[in-house]
């Protein structure tokens, strides 16, 4: 590990200006993904500026909306968040282990870095790591890689639950940076790929996110994450689905769903909610919306099984959001 300086920040104002002002400088929250990444030889920052004392870990719920501090801890057992975003306390519970959920922030959480095991082992070429270097994934094994949203620079996917089930409740990202303060809707938050795979996210350098607004929406309350892995505990998802639907008289007035585990971004899956907007929500409408989910998707030699999966898991998802009632 090489050396690095660490500055513990006292405000957002301080923790902000000093990342700005060194182009490797590093914003540490509970440190379960940077750290990692530093001793694997991803990352090398110059500096840490720790923003753990920060007043960040608030959680305020109005009629409006819930917002929610980048560092709040354990946000899916707030009572709030279960009582009106099931979804999202459902994909939080599902994330990692109880350790680590014990540790990591919201924030944090949103801007983890995909586990495609090529982008992990420094050996191997990675854009995403290395500009221009290439992607050994294309060539290698990509079992675990996108089949939607992909490019020939890139098929690593996001690894973040919260993201998937944010982007079904049209979330709200609150930050600030060298430039001030913005809002940003959580779809505008995050990159594809295209040829340049190391720009992940919108953000500028020194951009912190400082809180996440959860808007309460009518289909908000009646929502589910399903998460498919490989194991119950301490896997990242290969399909995990968050939906959330807003019925009347039994047909669909308004829907959400988003996919992880696919694509290098949470995906919004339009099609599916295409196939549901207006209708009966029976056997058949969910039927057609597990086919529409992966409408464009490019498989590859060893992901190929993600297709009927993806499918497969959002008539689950379907079937299982409040009672499928």
């Amino acid at each position: 590990m090489r050396p690095f300086a660490y500055t513990r920040a006292h405000s957002v104002a301080m923790a902000v200006e000093t990342v700005a002002a060194d182009p490797a400088a590093r914003f540490l929250a509970g440190g379960t993904e940077l750290l990692n990444l530093v001793r694997e030889g991803q990352e090398a920052p110059n500096r840490l500026v720790d923003i753990g004392a920060l007043p960040l870990t608030e959680v305020r719920a109005d009629a409006r909306r819930v917002r929610i501090g980048a560092l709040a801890p354990l946000v899916h057992e707030h009572p709030e968040i279960r009582r009106r975003f099931p979804v999202l306390a459902e994909a939080g519970g599902s994330a990692a282990s109880p350790q680590v959920r014990n540790m990591a922030t919201p924030g944090g959480n949103l801007l983890q870095r995909t586990r495609c095991a090529y982008y992990r082992e420094v050996r191997f070429p990675c854009n995403r790591r290395v500009p221009g270097s290439g992607c050994a994934a294309l060539s290698g094994v990509h079992r675990n890689n996108a089949i939607l949203g992909g490019s020939e620079h890139c098929i690593a996917v996001h690894p973040s639950d919260l993201a998937v089930a944010l982007t079904a409740l049209d979330a709200v990202v609150r930050t600030r940076g060298p430039a001030g303060e913005r809002a940003i809707p959580i779809e505008e938050l995050y990159l594809l790929p295209g040829d340049q795979p190391h720009r992940e996210t919108a953000l500028a350098h020194g951009e912190l996110i400082t809180a996440i607004d959860v808007p309460a929406t009518a289909f908000a309350a009646r929502s589910h994450y399903l998460k498919v892995r490989d194991r119950a505990s301490f896997a990242f998802a290969l399909v995990s689905v968050a939906v959330a639907l807003e019925l009347r008289d039994g047909v669909v007035h308004d829907v959400r769903i988003a996919l992880g585990g696919v694509a290098p971004r949470p995906w919004r899956a339009r099609a599916a909610e295409h196939a549901l907007r207006g209708r009966r929500f029976d056997d058949t409408a969910r039927a057609a919306a597990g086919r529409a989910a992966t409408e464009g998707a490019t498989p590859r030699e060893h992901n190929g099984f993600k297709v009927p999966l993806t499918e497969r898991a959002v008539l689950r998802a379907l079937s299982e959001v409040d009672g499928g009632r």
